[in-house]
């Protein structure tokens, strides 16, 4: 990738710095003055000046109320013009405890959260009232709770801590609700992926390494189609997600760097353990702590794939490249310190990049540029984990140690805040390698440090 060993070059020339003053007797002002430069060299590429947007909001409806652009709602959504002008619209209240995750159903007209309190609500977001509030029957964090496709809103998905993989049958009466356990993995199930227009099969993945295909027209939903080993070793898995464009291409990353990818009509163990393609960033692969991957997802056509790293960045592969090749994109400035962090595309397209971080903050990055387009506070004081875009228009739902849910969308003003944003990826920056440091001197071995990520999980 062109500038890829630019950026890893100054990402290893910040963290020396670090290094240097702990281990060498340098003169302060020389060492902050080199520190300052340094940051201003990592954080330059990210938000430096970008071209006036090509769509803009006035000549847009101009053009669709004499009828000559009939796709005003998806260039709206895929508009930087748009992005930029993001602001909170509403939250909706009904959670007691911190909320995990989030999801449109297919309409848009509907969002379902879950989380710390074991309820799963479906909001009508848009009159920012509860529809329906049940208890999901799991005995610790709900991880996950989706519609199913194509199930007129009526099927439901969810995994948790507990290991439990459960299916809710939903009416407009809670005494109606049925749900019933069809697979347990053995650790915590943090993820779980749908297939596209199937309103009858999914797939989980866990910490017990394990991916479960779930098929609810049979006696026995659940099948066990592999479990993850890497030199013998199980490999726990945060993270799972269907190929849009092939229902038969999953992609699973967890407690390792490595991006693998299965096809799962070609999963003969005794080539490749099964693996039909893997990427990692070149310098994770090679770390002596290497991170784990908290979240990934397939772009709108299948060609794209994000991973975001525990305690790293998030990085974007060609799904079409050979097995192993570099990555294409590297987005940074956010922090990602626990694996919980999800990721995802923004844009009918796929044209941007979005992520909550430890510090509060929503970051959302062009996908072709790598720079930060829009960077707000998602919340005060706590951490942003799951980013859900609308599947239809220029609105996103955010939630994450906060309660409540947060409901973004365009305002009459442009939000953006360009130094704010550079000084807060400074901040991130030096958080980060600092946490590096300290657990760099505290753990020396690898094995202790995963040990740790997994109590953290």
């Amino acid at each position: 990738m062109s500038g890829a060993n630019d950026v890893e070059e100054e990402e290893a020339s910040s963290s020396q710095d670090l290094v240097r003053s702990r281990d060498v007797d340098v003169p302060q002002g020389q060492l902050e003055q080199e520190r300052e430069e340094a940051l201003e060299n990592w954080v330059a590429s990210e938000v430096s000046p970008l071209p006036r947007p090509r769509w803009q909001v006035v000549s847009a409806l101009r053009n669709r109320q004499l009828g000559s652009r009939a796709n005003f709602v998806s260039e709206a959504c895929g508009s930087r013009a748009l992005l930029q002008r993001f602001q909170l619209q509403c939250e909706l209240k009904g959670h007691v405890r911190g909320v995990s995750t989030l999801q449109f159903n297919q309409s848009g007209a509907w969002l379902t959260s879950s989380g710390d309190d074991m309820r799963v609500i479906i909001w009508d977001w848009l009159q920012q009232r509860a529809l329906l509030d049940f208890d999901s029957g799991f005995t610790s964090n709900v991880f996950q709770a989706k519609f199913l496709p194509n199930s007129g809103d009526t099927a439901m998905a969810m995994c948790g801590r507990d290991g439990q993989v459960r299916v809710a049958q939903l009416c407009s009466s809670p005494a109606c609700q049925t749900i019933r356990r069809v697979a347990q993995h053995q650790a915590a199930a943090h993820s779980l992926a749908l297939v596209p227009h199937c309103p009858h099969r999914f797939l989980t993945s866990g910490k017990d390494g394990a991916v479960y295909d779930v098929d609810l027209r049979l006696d026995q939903p659940a099948s066990k189609m592999l479990v993850l080993n890497d030199n013998w070793k199980t490999v726990g898995l945060y993270t799972i997600f269907v190929n849009p464009n092939n229902i038969h291409e999953f992609a699973v990353g967890g407690q390792d760097p490595v991006v693998r990818i299965y096809d799962h009509r070609k999963m003969n163990q005794r080539v490749n353990n099964g693996i039909l393609k893997k990427f990692c960033p070149p310098h994770l692969c090679t770390n002596t702590i290497k991170p784990s991957i908290t979240s990934l997802v397939y772009s709108y056509d299948g060609t794209e794939l994000l991973a975001s790293y525990n305690d790293e960045d998030i990085y974007l592969f060609n799904t079409n490249s050979c097995d192993e090749a570099q990555y294409v994109r590297r987005y940074k400035g956010h922090r990602n310190n626990l694996p919980l962090k999800g990721v995802n595309f923004y844009g009918p397209r796929s044209q941007f990049v979005v992520s909550g971080s430890d510090c509060g903050h929503l970051f959302f990055w062009e996908k072709s540029s790598s720079q930060i387009v829009q960077c707000f506070h998602g919340d005060q004081r706590f951490i942003i984990n799951c980013v859900e875009p609308h599947p239809h228009l220029p609105v996103i739902a955010s939630c994450g140690l906060d309660v409540t849910l947060k409901i973004w969308g365009p305002s009459s003003i442009v939000t953006t805040d360009p130094e704010g944003t550079k000084l807060l990826m400074k901040k991130n920056k030096q958080e980060r390698d600092e946490f590096f440091l300290y657990y760099r001197d505290l753990f020396k071995n690898n094995e202790i440090w995963c040990v740790m990520c997994n109590f953290r999980s």
